[in-house]
């Protein structure tokens, strides 16, 4: 989207940086048009990123986790033990 002079003159005075209007915009509810960022939206996704930050450190544990997929069907699952290249 572009930015008018207002919107850059509000972010400044306000102390709202591009990201976090960025933020908003990503992760905000519509209403009308405004896209609202706020204290319940932020706390779902904190949550959110608590539960992935769970499981990628239970991944990392693990040494890495690998899927084995074959025809559109899961085949098996085992630790990573390194050697397999990009």
């Amino acid at each position: 989207m572009n930015k008018t002079r207002h919107f850059e003159k509000r972010m400044s005075q306000r102390g709202i940086s591009k990201d976090l209007a960025d933020l908003a915009l990503e992760l905000g509810y519509q209403h009308g048009d405004r896209y609202v960022l706020g204290r319940r939206e932020l706390d779902r996704e904190l949550d959110r990123l608590d539960e992935r930050r769970r499981l990628l450190l239970k991944a990392r544990d693990k040494g890495g986790v690998v899927v084995v997929a074959q025809d559109y069907a899961l085949v098996t699952t085992y630790r990573f033990e390194g050697g397999i290249e990009h």
